[in-house]
This record gives structure tokens, sequence and C-alpha cells, in this order.
């Protein structure tokens, strides 16, 4: 019987090539220099304390019980559905059924990726707004699909949509436009208008719409209004948002998607050989969050607009130039009013030069010389902390 040699790794590189522009996300290696240099991290979007504690005691009351500790239903359990479907019907007018309409995932990031897998097929082209989330990028490769970058450009204080190139955009390949309102990273919140201009687009040309609203609760200036609501779009649009940035419990991945029921098998038969199911306890926990009183989401709302405020405020007397966002819980930033054009270098240098991290926005784009001299700071941090961060950036004055 002959004798079987190990094979040396041969010339094709190991990471499928469709990701091979994807390397270590831009998040985990500032993370890391900010727990190597002891510096305030306002780089990754996540807040510093936790939500609301009936939330929490809700996760653990469902843990002592015995809820969702096996596993879930595939679709998610119904009392999270029914609650998704309430939350869209009481604040949108948005009516979908919680057995064929909804769909739990793991976190909105699942529920992009099982979208895109769901949809997209090689040769396929994807619009996205640029810059976008970097799971988007890598999401689209995935899936065989080719992404089809439209701008936002900066202008008068804020991001701004190009209607025209948008429309431009759009060829006999396109499948989706994949949008995010309100707008990470930019803060940008699209008006009715635009969104009546998309819908009318979507229609016109048969495209699919997907739209990331997991910030829907932090639009400060002006209205977060899904695009699902406007004539011709239930039917073609795929809404996404998550538990997360709503109440401050990240670590817990819960997500959803709400849709047609025929999106929905779709989304769902890719879904199901990624996470299958995912955070059964915490899936009770989310569905009681979505009954909070309304007060509650005026609060989170209110508190980050103030420390959007004064973040912005000390980053403008830092020297920064600063886009306000009407949304999110990100601020950008231009630095070349501090004599600087590489995001990259000026972020890297950052930690050691007054001990605050922050993410270039140039990796959001696929134009990098577009975002090269923007950078991007996160405010839900608390308020102490901000004023520290504030503190330690008034030293690049003096520099």
């Amino acid at each position: 019987m002959a004798t079987m040699t190990a094979r040396e790794p041969g010339p094709r590189p190991l990471l499928n090539r469709l990701l091979a522009e994807f390397g270590t996300t831009i998040f985990a290696e500032m993370s890391a220099l900010a727990a190597a240099t002891g510096s305030i991290n306002l780089g990754q979007g996540f807040p510093d304390t936790d939500g609301p504690e009936e939330v929490r005691e809700a996760a653990v009351r469902a843990l002592r019980d015995g809820r969702g500790n096996q596993y879930p239903p595939g679709p998610g359990v119904p009392e999270l559905r029914t609650a998704i479907a309430d939350h869209q019907r009481q604040r949108y007018s948005l009516s979908y059924d919680p057995d064929t309409e909804v769909l739990v995932t793991a976190g909105a990031t699942e529920a992009i990726a099982a979208t895109l897998l769901a949809l997209v097929e090689p040769g396929d082209e994807v619009i996205a707004l640029e810059p976008y989330y970097d799971s988007y990028a890598a999401c689209i490769a995935m899936a065989g699909g080719s992404r089809v970058p439209v701008t936002l450009r900066p202008r008068e204080g804020a991001y701004h949509l190009d209607l025209d190139e948008l429309r431009d955009a759009v060829t006999d390949r396109t499948r989706l436009i994949l949008l995010n309102t309100p707008h990470n990273p930019t803060g940008t919140v699209l008006t009715r208008d635009e969104l009546a201009a998309i819908a009318e687009l979507a229609v016109e040309r048969d495209l699919l719409v997907v739209t990331d609203e997991v910030y829907e609760h932090l639009a400060f200036d002006g209205e977060h209004v899904p695009i699902a609501t406007f004539p011709g779009m239930r039917e073609r649009t795929v809404s996404i948002s998550s538990a997360g940035k709503t109440f401050s419990f990240t670590g817990w991945k819960v997500g959803w998607v709400t849709a047609s029921p025929e999106l929905v098998t779709a989304v769902r038969s890719a879904k199901q050989f990624l996470t299958y199911v995912s955070a059964g306890p915490f899936q009770y926990a989310v569905a009681e969050a979505l009954r909070l009183p309304q007060a509650y989401f005026d609060g989170l709302r209110d508190d980050l607009r103030a420390k959007r405020d004064l973040l912005s405020a000390g980053l403008a007397d830092a020297g920064f130039e600063v886009y306000r966002p009407a949304g999110t819980y990100f601020v950008t930033t231009d630095i070349r009013s501090l004599g600087e054009d590489d995001g990259f270098a000026f972020c890297r240098a950052l930690p050691e030069r007054c001990g605050v991290v922050a993410i270039p926005n140039a990796v959001f784009y696929d134009h990098r010389e577009q975002g090269a001299p923007f950078v991007r700071f996160a405010f839900c941090k608390r308020i102490d902390v901000l004023e520290e961060a504030i503190k330690r950036l008034s030293e690049l004055r003096n520099h």
C-alpha cells in the first residue's frame, strides 16, 4: 500500500480570491492599538455602558426559565417576531405577518450577508452608497456580485447624495440598491424626497432594495422614513435592523429582516446555512425591549444628541473641520484643516500623539482618494470619557 505524504501548499493562495482584498478589519487593528497604548477608543462603535436594566434582567429571566437555552425556531422565537411586526406597524404603518414576513438573524451583519447571498448571483451589480460599512463589500464579493459605489459628497457641513449619479449608475446588470439610512459613517439621514426618488427608480428599473436601518432610532435632525413605505416598495424591499444600537447590547447580536414572504423565504434559505439560529434567551429579552415606552427611545436620542454636540464642538476647537451628523453615533472630520491629508497615517499616529483612537474613513471607500482626508469618531461613550478625549485632542493644536 502506497504511503501518503503530506503535500505542501501550492502557489494557489489559501484565502478565497473573492476575499483577497479583505484583510483584518480596521476596527480590529485600531481596537488593538487602543488596548496596547491605553488610549480612549473612539474608533469602534460600541457603547461603554450597558442598556436598560429591565432588558438585561429579561435575558437573565429567560436563561433561568429555560427559554432559548436550546435551539430556538429557525425564523426566531414567536414573541420576538410578533414584537418586530408590532414595532413596524406602530411606528411606520408597515404591516408584516410575524409568521411569514419576519426573520430573526445574528445581528444586522448576518442579515446583510444572508440577504446578499440569497439575492445576488455572479455578474450582478449592487449599488451601494459610498462610504459604506465594510461588511457590505465583503458580502457582495462572497455572493459573486460586483459593487458599484455612488459617492456621498461633503458640502456645507454635511454629506449629500447626487440622485443623477445614482440613476446613471443603474445598468442592465443592476440587481439591487443597498441603502443605509441613517448612514454610517457620514451621519446622513436620507430625506423623504430623496427616498421617493430612489423608490421611483427602483420601480422603474425593477430593482430590489436592501435597506440597513440599524440607526433608525438615532435620527437627531429630520426623521427616519423606511423606503418600504413608498408606493411599489414593500414587495421589493428587504428592511434590516437590530437591537444592538437601539438598546446598547451590541454583544447579543440580535437582528432581523422584514420583507414579503417570497423575499424572507429567499433570505432564510441562505441564513439557515450560516448560523441557523442564535441568541436564544436574548431574543426574549429583545422582544420586551421593543415594547419599552416611548420615553426610553426619546431619552436615548436626546442623550446621544447631546454627546454629538459635545464631541463635535470639541473636535472643532481642536482644529478639525467637522461634519455634524444628522443621525447614527459617529461624527466625520476633515483633517486637512490640521495640515494632514492621510487618514490612515493620522489614525495610526494619533494614539501616541494624544491617546485617542479613531477610524480612517478611506476604509469605507472603493475610491480611497475620496476618503483619504476624513476620520470618524464615535460618541456613544460616557460624558466623562468624551470630555477626557476632547482634552487630549486639544493637544493637536500645540503640534
